[in-house]
């Protein structure tokens, strides 16, 4: 057997069987947690070695290859975002080992339950998007979608409360929605070509009604669920009402799940039925998060909420991707800035939600006018926080800074200078509602609140996230040369921002 084999099944299997464990044995769910945090790292690396080594690869799930049964499949960036996960999910399940053990947030102490039930829908979550970046099937994306939808709606509600609830809820209608929308796609897709296979699909899709109907009901589906703006509605009170752990795999990892596929059906599938007015359409709706979300940063009254506005205006970036793609000669350099963007943007974010999570932990609130002088109490966290704001305002050497700079050179070159400014005046709102918090952090006064005691773990989790973000900036060329395996744009990585 190919040891290829065994790796995909067991990416998606361990975290799945896990979850099952960790809801029939609740008391052992931390521990179930860690085991799946480091029994995925083997199999991670021999798919990275497979990938890297010999280009993609394709498993017949069963034996059975499209286009009648399920295949599983790697690329350079199917492996980058496993790769994310699993360092951010090993990040939050050490997080949260401390973060339940030693009460949850706030002044109030988390019952037992809440911890119980986090395990399974974390790891079940995890599996999820395992799955999600290993499919190769339409329909088996949108199970793989659908769950991650409904285990991120339950970790919302976790936090309990009426604001915590209606938010979820809030959250539940909009996926339910998205679902929809994508799985009636699906199946106009299914009926015009009879089958379900992405291969197979970017082979015979053309710019005929049934695929204009299709790539429009699937692409707003999954705008929705990734809550580009106006749709993002949702993300805000979702975000900033989770518990920190949560909060932190929903910027992190789950909006990035219907983007990645977002990117799969564009560049793979639908490359006959894309034109640019369309393209351009999603960029200025990204225009418009970036500006939308970086105001209502400016303006939010705590900390969580600062960040998951936040969140709304960084995402905007990525939509940036599809316009800068059309460019003659640019389309791998916009393609590699928004896959570089989707890395930086989930260690720094995962980073600032720990580390704000940390701070609500340990004062009982995130009330940004009262946290004066809070780095005299925790410096760690505060450090973690400046190292994660320096990423997402995109200053060198971090990994935001590669992002948006190959982003800027592929506007340049195609000669789109406007999407240039906006890129520029976006690292600048960053920077003023970073420093309108630390503006308030570092000042110097004579009493400052109470500080319950933090445990390490939470600290340091936040820190190690806030220096990988940092270290995308430095390790060199090494991720182009995995983003390239497969990559559906080809073309010079720019370096000028001139033809």
């Amino acid at each position: 057997m190919h040891p290829f084999s065994a790796c995909p099944v067991w990416i998606i299997f361990l975290p799945l069987v896990n979850s099952i464990l960790a809801f029939l044995f609740r008391r052992r769910g931390a521990q179930l947690g860690i085991v799946t945090a480091v029994g995925l790292v083997p199999p991670l690396l021999g798919l990275f070695w497979q990938v890297i080594g010999h280009g993609p690869q394709s498993y017949p799930v069963g034996g059975w290859g499209a286009p009648l049964g399920i295949d599983l499949y790697a690329d350079g960036l199917s492996i980058i975002m496993l790769a994310m996960t699993a360092v951010v999910g090993i990040g939050c399940t050490l997080y949260a080992t401390g973060y339940y053990s030693h009460g949850g947030e706030g002044k109030e102490k988390q019952h037992h339950q809440d911890s119980a039930l986090f395990w399974p829908l974390w790891l079940l979550l995890w599996a999820a998007l395992n799955a999600l970046f290993l499919s190769a099937d339409i329909f088996n994306l949108y199970v793989a979608l659908e769950l991650l939808g409904l285990s991120a709606v339950a970790l919302v509600a976790l936090a309990g409360g009426p604001s915590a609830v209606t938010a979820a809820v809030r959250y539940l209608l909009v996926s339910l929605l998205g679902s929809m929308s994508y799985l009636l796609g699906v199946a106009l897709l299914y009926f015009a070509h009879g089958t379900l296979s992405l291969g197979l699909l970017g082979e015979v899709v053309n710019s005929s009604p049934a695929g204009f109907a299709a790539i429009t009901l699937m692409t707003a589906g999954l705008t929705m669920k990734t809550a580009l703006f106006p749709l993002h509605f949702w993300l805000p009170p979702a975000h900033a009402n989770a518990p920190a752990p949560v909060s932190t795999v929903l910027s992190a990892l789950v909006v990035k799940g219907s983007f990645y596929l977002l990117l799969r059906l564009w560049f793979q599938v639908f490359t006959a039925t894309v034109t640019p007015s369309v393209a351009n359409l999603l960029g200025i709706l990204g225009v418009a998060a970036i500006l939308w979300g970086s105001a209502q940063a400016l303006l939010a009254q705590r900390l969580k909420l600062l960040v998951a506005y936040s969140t709304v205006a960084q995402l905007g970036y990525l939509f940036l991707v599809f316009p800068l793609a059309q460019g003659t000669g640019t389309g791998f350099s916009a393609w590699s800035g928004g896959v570089y963007f989707i890395l930086s943007h989930a260690f720094a974010k995962g980073a600032a939600f720990l580390a704000a999570g940390t701070v609500l932990y340990g004062f009982g609130h995130d009330r940004i006018d009262e946290l004066v002088g809070v780095t005299r109490r925790m410096p760690v966290t505060m450090f973690a926080f400046a190292i994660a704001g320096v990423s997402l305002i995109g200053l060198p050497p971090s990994g935001g800074f590669i992002a948006k700079w190959l982003l800027l050179n592929a506007a340049l070159a195609g000669g789109q200078w406007w999407w240039a400014i906006v890129i520029v005046s976006g690292g600048l709102l960053a920077a003023a509602y970073v420093f309108r918090f630390f503006s308030r952090a570092f000042r110097h006064v004579g009493e400052i609140s109470t500080c319950r005691r933090i445990p390490r773990s939470m600290e340091l989790t936040a820190l190690a996230l806030a220096l990988f973000s940092l270290g995308l900036g430095i390790i060199g060329p090494a991720p182009f040369e995995i983003i390239q395996i497969s990559a559906p744009l080809s073309g010079p990585v720019l370096s000028g921002g001139l033809p």
